[in-house]
C-alpha cells in the first residue's frame, strides 16, 4: 500500500496493529476494508475511498464454525473488490483488538456479536431513569472486553440542580468516568466532543429511548440519523437504530451506533465482574477460604465489610446476581459445546463409515 492509501485507511482506524497483520493475510490481489454495517447476514465495507456491499467467499463460509468466526461491525477484513468496486468478496478477518459481545437474547445460551475493534464504550442512559444495576451490567461487558467505559447521562435538562447532585453522588459509586449532557440545551456536548480522539472507535450502547441517536446527531452537527417522534406520555423519543452501523465524524472520530438492548445477559465475564466490582474483588483476597462465595462463610472479609457499612448493599446484591448469572450461563454454554463436539464426532464417524462402504 502506498502512503496515500495508508492515510485513508488510518482515518478508519487502521493502525499498526492491523498493518502488521495484513502482510500475512494478503496474496497481492486483496486489500483491507472495514465492516461498516451488518444487517441480517448482509455486509457493507469501506476502504476509506469506496463503500460497497460485500459477501462472504465460499471458503470463508465453509471454514467458519462459530458465531465469532463471522464478521461484525467494526471488523477489518480482507476483501477482493469486483466490478469497479461495486461489490466485494470477503476472504478473511483480521485479528481483533477487542470484541464486544453479549449472551444472545432469549433462552439460547450462545454469544451475539455487537461490534469489534472498539476503543471506548459510551453507555448512554437517561438521567430521569437512572438504573445503577443496568449500568453495572454494561460496565462488566465492556471491562471484560478490555474496552474503556464512559458513562453518558443524557436528558439532564429533565432534572433539577439538586437532583443532578444526588445523581452524581450515585454515579461516583461506580468508579467509572461519566459525562452529563442534554441534547435539548446542548449542555455537556462540547465537553464530550473534546473527549473524542480522531481515528479512535467509539460504540454507543444503551436501552431504547436513551437518546443515543440524538446524541450522535448532535456530535455530527446535523440530522444524520432519523429519530422518531417523542411519545406524549413520557417525553421520550422512540429509537430508530435497527442495525449496527459505523459512521465517521468530521472530527475524525469513528462511531458505531447500536440498537437499544432490552435484554443484556453476560456470558463468560469473570474478569469483567472483578474489574467492575474491584473493591469486592480486593476484599475477596482476604477471605479465610480461597473459594469463598461471599454469602455465608465464616471469615469472609466481604461480609464483614458489608456489616460494617463499607460496601454498598445494593452494589453487593448486584455483584452476587451478576456472578451467579454468569456462572450459570457459562456452565450451560460449556454443556452445549460438549454436546456439539460429541454430535460432530458422530457425524464424522458416520461419513468415514459411508466412505468405507463405498
Amino acid at each position: 500500500m502506498n502512503t496515500e492509501q495508508n492515510k485513508v485507511l488510518e482515518s478508519l482506524g487502521f493502525d499498526s496493529f492491523f498493518h502488521n497483520s495484513f502482510s500475512s493475510l494478503n496474496n497481492g490481489e486483496f486489500s483491507p476494508a472495514r465492516i461498516t454495517e451488518v444487517n441480517k447476514g448482509s455486509f457493507r465495507v469501506s476502504d476509506g475511498t469506496h463503500e460497497m456491499p460485500a459477501e462472504l467467499s465460499g471458503k470463508f463460509m465453509f471454514t467458519a464454525d462459530e458465531i465469532s468466526d463471522y464478521p461484525t461491525t467494526g471488523d477489518w477484513v480482507v476483501i477482493q473488490p469486483l466490478d469497479n468496486f461495486s461489490i466485494a468478496v470477503i476472504h478473511d478477518i483480521f485479528p481483533r483488538k477487542t470484541l464486544l459481545k453479549r449472551k444472545a437474547p432469549g433462552k439460547k445460551v450462545d454469544f451475539q456479536l455487537i461490534a469489534s475493534n472498539i476503543d471506548f464504550g459510551l453507555v448512554v442512559q437517561s438521567a430521569d431513569a437512572l438504573n445503577l444495576n443496568s449500568l453495572e451490567r454494561y460496565l462488566v461487558m465492556l471491562n471484560e472486553s478490555r474496552i474503556e467505559p464512559i458513562i453518558v447521562m443524557s436528558k439532564i435538562d429533565l432534572l433539577s440542580p439538586s437532583e443532578l447532585v444526588e445523581m452524581q453522588k450515585m454515579l461516583i459509586r461506580l468508579g467509572s468516568r461519566y459525562l452529563l449532557v442534554s441534547n435539548i440545551t446542548s449542555k455537556g456536548i462540547e465537553s464530550l466532543s473534546n473527549e473524542l480522539q480522531p481515528c479512535r472507535t467509539y460504540c454507543l450502547l444503551g436501552s431504547s429511548g436513551a437518546g443515543k441517536t440524538s446524541l450522535l446527531n448532535k456530535l455530527f452537527g446535523e440530522e444524520l440519523l432519523r429519530v422518531n417522534e417523542v411519545r406524549g406520555k413520557d417525553g421520550k423519543g422512540r429509537h430508530t437504530t435497527v442495525r449496527r452501523q459505523l459512521i465517521r465524524l468530521q472530527s475524525g472520530s469513528i462511531f458505531i451506533d447500536t440498537p437499544g438492548m432490552r435484554e443484556l445477559g453476560n456470558l463468560e465475564v469473570a474478569s469483567g465482574i472483578e474489574q467492575t466490582f474491584d473493591e469486592i474483588a480486593a476484599l475477596g483476597t482476604m477471605c479465610l477460604f480461597k473459594d469463598c462465595t461471599h454469602i455465608h462463610e465464616k471469615g469472609c472479609a466481604v461480609i464483614e465489610a458489608l456489616e460494617q457499612g463499607n460496601i454498598d448493599p445494593d452494589r453487593y446484591k448486584n455483584y452476587l446476581k451478576l456472578k451467579k448469572e454468569s456462572d450459570y450461563y457459562e456452565m450451560s454454554h460449556l454443556e452445549k459445546r460438549k454436546k456439539e463436539k460429541t454430535f460432530g464426532k458422530i457425524i464424522k464417524n458416520y461419513k468415514k463409515m459411508k466412505r468405507g462402504d463405498d
